[in-house]
């Protein structure tokens, strides 16, 4: 193993149920829920739900590519964490903050993003077209303390069981190669 990690930024929706799933995945060292696609400035979740700023409530994920590779992120991220079909929206949640987007952070990551929704398409994985938008992280910001691990701290919450939950059974019967069974909120699964 080479101890070098890499970074992913991604959007699709509420940052509480992605970082969840991407924090259920071996080979992710660490998630943060916060925002891209905006400025310093406007990078708190006051200003961003005025749908005003341009950012977009995402997860960063910082993961050992000898274990896990961008690509097999992007299935999790178009086969489990979200509708990649939905515009400016994901479930209950609607605006801009809420699109579906990849801040890529290389070429390597933008070409491998463009492969997978051209090859998504082309099989015709979805019932509408792909609306995932694709931008050069511009920067990233931590989202407030509360945020960050919200299904692990509050698995009781009717937003967390209707929207969230259901995602990691998802990504359990998708992908088990894929998940940490140890895992936070994989704990909060097998406690259920």
């Amino acid at each position: 193993m080479s101890g070098e990690t890499e970074r992913a930024v991604l959007a699709g929706g509420c940052f509480w149920g992605m970082q969840a799933v991407f924090a259920s995945l071996n080979g992710v060292t660490k998630t943060v829920a916060g925002y891209a696609g905006g400025s310093a400035g406007t990078a708190n979740y006051e200003a961003v739900s005025s749908e005003t700023t341009h950012q977009a409530e995402s997860v960063q994920i910082t993961f050992d590519p000898q274990r896990i590779s961008f690509r097999q992120l992007l299935d999790v991220y178009f086969l489990v964490a979200h509708d990649p079909t939905e515009l400016n929206r994901q479930g209950p949640d609607s605006g801009p903050s809420y699109r579906s987007e990849i801040f890529y952070t290389s070429n390597a990551q933008r070409v491998q993003a463009q492969a997978m929704i051209a090859s998504l398409e082309r099989r015709h994985v979805f019932h509408a077209p792909i609306v995932t938008q694709l931008e050069r992280l511009p920067a990233f910001y931590p989202a407030e303390a509360y945020h960050q691990n919200y299904l692990v701290d509050n698995p009781q919450s009717p937003y967390i069981v209707y929207n969230d939950i259901p995602k990691l059974r998802a990504l359990q019967a998708r992908f088990p190669q894929l998940v940490n069974p140890a895992s936070a909120p994989m704990r909060v699964i097998a406690a259920r």
